[in-house]
C-alpha cells in the first residue's frame, strides 16, 4: 500500500451550499430519523426544521471540519501484508453533528478523542439509504442473504456492539441465538479464534454496521483471518465463500506486485459471488485486491445535501495528495473485457463507488480497545466497500457463472447510477485516472448507486 503515517490530524472542511428550501428539507428530515425506535426524535426535528431555513442550515453545515487519524490497522504494511482503509474522526464537527445542531437551534458539539459519545457523530441507516435510494430495498429485500465480511483478527465485542448499533437505530437483531450473524475464523472455527487486535476491531465494527444499515435484512458472516497477510486473508474470502456467502466485503489493501495474478486465481475468482474491495485512503495510486479483475473496485466519495431532486449530492474524497480515494491503472491485472476505457491498457481502479469522506462520514459503534470507545464517525474506503457489498445483496443472487464486478457496466450513464463529475483524488498524466468527469473515471468509476439496478445481472 502507498501509504505514509502522518504526524499530524487531517483537517477537512469543504461543503456546498443549499439553495433550495424543499429539496434541502425533505433530506434533512429523512436523515437519521427512519425508525421507529426514534420517532420522537424526528417529531422534534420536524419541528424545528419548520422554524430554520435551509439556507440557515446551509450556512451551519458550511463550518462541518474534522480532524482523523487512521484506524489502528491502517499503518503500512510490510511487503505480503494489508492494511485496513479505515479513518476514524478524532475532533472537530461532522456533516451530521452540524446539520442536527442547526435544526434543533443550538451549537454544535464537538468529536472528543478517545471519548465515549452517548448518540451518533455520523450518518446513520436512514441518510445512507436515502442518499443512495435504497429506502424501499432495505426494508423488503435481502432476507435470506448473507453478506460476508473480511478482516485480520478478533474483534471479542463484535457481537455486543453490533447489537448496541442495531438497537438504537431499530433495525432488526441480529445475533448467534437467532442465526442472522456468525462469527468464524479463517479455517471456519467458531471457538478457535484470532487474536484480539483493537485496531481491526474498529474497522469490523464499521464493517458490521455499514452492512447493517445498508442491508439491514441480510445475515452476516464475519470472517477473521488470523493475521492481515495477503494469503490469510485470502484464505478468509475462500472460507466465505465455502460457507455460503454469495457477497463478501473486504475493507484492506496493500501495494501491487506480481503475485497479484495468482492471489486472482487464488483467492478471489469465485463465480457468482459479489466481491468488493477497498481503492484505498492514500489518495491517487492503485493498490490490491481492488485490482483484481474478480472484484468490484470501491471508491470513494464525500456525500452532503443538496437542492436537488435527489436530496444529496457528491465529489471526489480528496484531502490532500496522500489522502483521498485511491484509483488508477493496475500495473499486473490484465483489463476485463467488460471494462472498455481507453487509456488503461490492464485493470482499472474504481468501478463504483460511495461515501467516504470522514467529514461526512458514518457513525459506528465500538466499544474495544484504545481508538475510541463508543459511538465514533468513520470514512474511508472501509466505509464504502461494504456499503456496495450489501446493495449487492439487496440486489439479489448474482448469476451462478457471473461476475458480478460487471454489472455496473452494463448500467452505465443510466439512472441507475449517480454520475459523479467534480473533484479529484491527485496528480495524474491522463486525466480520468484521478479526476472525474462525466461518465467513467477513476476514483469513482459509474458513479454510485441509486437504487439496486445497476448491481443485479
Amino acid at each position: 500500500m502507498r501509504t505514509t503515517t502522518p504526524n499530524s490530524p487531517h483537517i477537512r472542511g469543504r461543503w456546498r451550499q443549499i439553495g433550495s428550501a424543499a429539496a434541502a428539507t425533505a433530506a434533512l428530515l429523512v436523515a437519521g430519523f427512519g425508525t421507529a425506535a426514534h420517532a420522537s426524535a424526528a417529531t422534534t426535528a420536524t419541528t424545528a426544521t419548520h422554524k430554520v431555513s435551509a439556507r440557515a442550515v446551509a450556512a451551519q453545515v458550511a463550518k462541518a471540519h474534522v480532524r482523523y487519524e487512521k484506524a489502528g490497522c491502517g499503518a503500512a504494511p510490510k511487503k505480503g501484508y494489508a492494511a485496513c482503509d479505515a479513518l476514524r474522526v478524532t475532533g472537530g464537527t461532522t456533516a451530521f453533528m452540524e446539520k442536527q445542531a442547526a435544526l434543533k437551534g443550538i451549537a454544535p458539539k464537538t468529536v472528543k478523542p478517545n471519548a465515549a459519545s452517548d448518540s451518533p457523530t455520523g450518518y446513520g441507516p436512514g441518510d445512507l439509504q436515502s442518499a443512495y435510494g435504497l429506502t424501499d430495498a432495505a426494508a423488503s429485500n435481502g432476507s435470506g442473504e448473507t453478506v460476508a465480511i473480511v478482516d485480520a483478527y478478533d474483534d471479542p465485542n463484535a457481537e455486543e456492539d453490533l447489537a448496541t448499533y442495531r438497537s438504537y437505530y431499530g433495525l432488526p437483531d441480529c445475533t448467534t441465538a437467532n442465526g442472522c450473524f456468525t462469527k468464524v475464523s479463517q479455517t471456519g472455527s467458531t471457538t478457535s479464534l484470532p487474536s484480539a487486535d483493537s485496531g481491526w476491531a474498529g474497522e469490523e465494527s464499521l464493517d458490521l454496521d455499514m452492512v447493517s444499515a445498508t442491508c439491514p435484512n441480510c445475515n452476516i458472516l464475519l470472517v477473521e483471518a488470523k493475521s492481515a497477510s495477503d494469503a490469510n486473508l485470502g484464505t478468509a474470502v475462500n472460507e466465505a465463500v465455502k460457507l455460503g456467502a454469495k457477497f463478501v466485503s473486504n475493507s484492506y489493501g496493500g501495494s501491487e506486485s506480481s503475485s497479484d495474478t495468482t492471489y486472482d486465481t487464488s483467492y478471489y475468482k469465485h463465480a457468482g459471488v459479489a466481491i468488493t474491495a477497498s481503492a484505498g485512503d492514500e489518495g491517487y495510486g492503485a493498490e490490491y485486491p481492488a485490482a483484481s479483475r474478480y472484484v468490484t473496485a470501491v471508491g470513494g466519495t464525500a456525500l452532503t445535501t443538496a437542492a436537488n431532486s435527489r436530496g444529496w449530492t457528491e465529489s471526489v474524497w480528496n484531502t490532500s495528495s496522500t489522502e483521498g480515494t485511491g484509483s488508477g491503472c493496475s500495473s499486473y491485472d490484465a483489463k476485463p473485457s467488460w471494462q472498455t476505457d481507453t487509456s488503461c491498457t490492464k485493470r482499472m481502479i474504481s468501478d463504483v463507488s460511495a461515501v467516504a469522506d470522514p467529514a461526512t462520514g458514518v457513525s459506528v459503534y465500538d466499544s474495544y480497545g484504545s481508538d475510541g470507545t463508543g459511538w465514533n464517525t468513520y470514512g474511508g474506503t472501509s466505509a464504502s466497500a461494504p456499503l456496495i457489498a450489501s446493495v449487492y445483496a439487496l440486489a439479489g443472487t448474482p448469476g451462478s457463472s457471473d461476475y458480478p464486478a460487471e454489472y455496473p457496466y452494463a448500467a452505465a450513464g443510466t439512472s441507475a447510477l449517480n454520475d459523479v463529475t467534480s473533484g479529484s483524488n491527485g496528480t495524474c498524466s491522463t486525466s480520468y485516472f484521478c479526476t472525474a468527469e462525466s461518465g467513467y473515471d477513476g476514483p469513482t468509476g459509474w458513479g454510485t448507486p441509486e437504487g439496486t439496478d445497476a448491481f443485479t445481472g
